[in-house]
């Protein structure tokens, strides 16, 4: 049976150029910052990002874990979204790990905080108070629908972060699909943050591995951190040669997903039963939700994987649906096909 698995674009498999690369790339011990692959793939990352310097990482709650020790001390307070994923997928390591305080900010459903909310978080210098160090954004944003952060926005954050004496990290894990999306170089969309975590083991197709980029004296002071947390990997340049491959090639064709997922958007909105909005699906991620009389959430996901289809249940009747390398435009089409029968 074919299987069409829309949970998520990490599932994206190696292609064949990054396991040959892989296999032939020279190594050194990272810990001792002596690898060679891992050294051109941090340069092209800050290069990409047009910051100083970069670090490998192995994972993006790992890089961003990280870059929020690196920013504050314990007792600090970030803001962030009440629907980012550090907020709630990353097992609340900032507070677990890091002695940080979480300042959450609805989020809009661009993904977006509201400025005059945003400002309103910021704390007064106060004996009561922790102090307020970082603002933390999302782009794309996964549980916004994949929505892209602007340059516009990013200079308005900016600007706020500048008059409060805060700095701003942005968790980029979907950096290059906004960049795409917008039609914008990723340096526009990361100018204005001090540092950014970005992933490749996402649409990019990488096996394993994220990146955190920011000035070099920030970074130096990550690389302890990183250590501290378990993240020395040695001989990590086999994983950082498909990290290049997918830096260097893949970021281009993140447009079909796009694509695909605004033509499964289209065929979900003909569909009795399914309510979605095609007008928020902006790169490759969709939130549908299933509104049937006779059938609730949990039989049509379960009748889905039944016929090799994937998705993501959400809870209550929404479920999410990814994009990646691995689903082509006849899958879109076979996946709207099973659904129709599935609900008819």
């Amino acid at each position: 049976m074919q299987i069409i698995d829309y949970r998520s674009d990490t599932l994206t498999q190696p292609t064949d150029a990054m396991r040959q690369a892989m296999a032939n790339a020279k190594v050194g011990d990272d810990v001792f910052d002596e690898d060679p692959t891992v050294h051109r793939l941090q340069e092209l990352a800050a290069e990409k990002t047009g910051k100083e310097a970069a670090l490998f990482v192995p994972s993006g709650t790992m890089g961003n874990l990280v870059s929020l020790l690196t920013h504050c001390q314990r007792g600090d307070e970030i803001i962030l979204g009440r629907r980012s994923h550090i907020f709630i997928n990353e097992v609340g390591g900032l507070s677990a790990l890091g002695g940080i305080h979480p300042h959450p900010v609805a989020n809009r459903d661009d993904g977006t905080l509201d400025m005059g909310e945003v400002k309103a978080a910021i704390r007064k210098d106060d004996v009561h108070y922790p102090p307020t160090r970082l603002i933390c954004l999302e782009n794309t944003h996964n549980y916004c629908g994949g929505y892209p952060l602007t340059v516009e926005y990013m200079q308005e954050v900016r600007s706020l972060a500048d008059q409060n004496d805060l700095k701003i990290h942005l968790d980029g894990a979907r950096l290059f699909n906004a960049a795409v999306a917008l039609g914008v170089e990723p340096v526009a969309l990361t100018r204005d943050a001090d540092s950014i975590m970005l992933s490749l083991s996402k649409g990019l197709s990488a096996p394993a591995g994220s990146l955190i980029c920011g000035p070099a004296d920030w970074v130096a002071r990550a690389r302890k951190w990183r250590k501290m947390v378990g993240g020395g990997m040695r001989q990590v340049g086999i994983l950082a040669a498909a990290g290049l491959e997918a830096l260097n090639h893949h970021p281009k064709r993140l447009i079909e997903d796009h694509n695909n997922a605004r033509e499964l958007a289209q065929g979900l909105h003909k569909t009795p039963g399914i309510q979605i909005n095609c007008d928020r699906v902006y790169t490759n991620i969709l939130f549908f939700r299933l509104q049937h009389p006779d059938m609730g959430a949990e039989a049509l996901e379960r009748l889905l994987d039944d016929k090799g289809v994937r998705v993501l249940h959400m809870g209550d009747s929404w479920f999410r649906a990814v994009l990646h390398r691995h689903i082509t435009n006849g899958m879109v089409k076979t996946t709207l096909d099973i659904l129709r029968e599935i609900l008819k």
